[in-house]
């Protein structure tokens, strides 16, 4: 992998570099870099950080998501998901976390707590209109095609 299209980390937590779980996994795991254990009260949001800062390439986002299993078992999601980080941020990644179960959960230091998927991107030109194609679907959304 050449540098331009490497995802540089500083990691200032104790814990490991993010990694791929699996071989085809989509999503680095983020992990809390807490000093103590934090609790979460229902309907409750938190700014958890991770230690981590990062640098992508240009042209490029990471996107802070849920981990699926944190979110059935616990209920635990991300406020924001996906929540964007831009390629020319530099500050520490942290990762809003919002309790929906109706029971407190406790995260603890190194719980990996969301996935990061890095993406390409493109800009596109902005040209305004005085209409615009017609389509099949129309204006049509929100459930407008059914559930079967």
């Amino acid at each position: 992998m050449s540098r331009s299209a490497a995802l540089l980390i500083v990691n200032k937590s104790r814990h490991p570099l993010p990694a791929y779980e699996t071989a085809h996994s989509a999503g680095l795991d983020l992990r809390a870099h807490l000093a103590q254990s934090l609790d979460i009260q229902p309907l409750q949001r938190v700014m958890v950080p991770t230690g981590l800062f990062i640098q992508l390439p240009e042209g490029h986002e990471a996107q802070v998501r849920p981990r699926s299993g944190l979110a059935w078992k616990q209920g635990i999601t991300v406020l924001n998901a996906p929540g964007t980080i831009d390629a020319d941020y530099r500050g520490e990644v942290k990762v809003i976390l919002i309790n929906l179960s109706d029971t407190p959960v406790t995260l603890h230091d190194g719980d990996r707590i969301a996935q990061l998927v890095v993406t390409a991107y493109s800009h596109m030109a902005v040209t305004e209109v005085s209409s615009l194609e017609e389509s099949g679907r129309g204006a049509g959304g929100f459930g407008s095609t059914g559930l079967r």
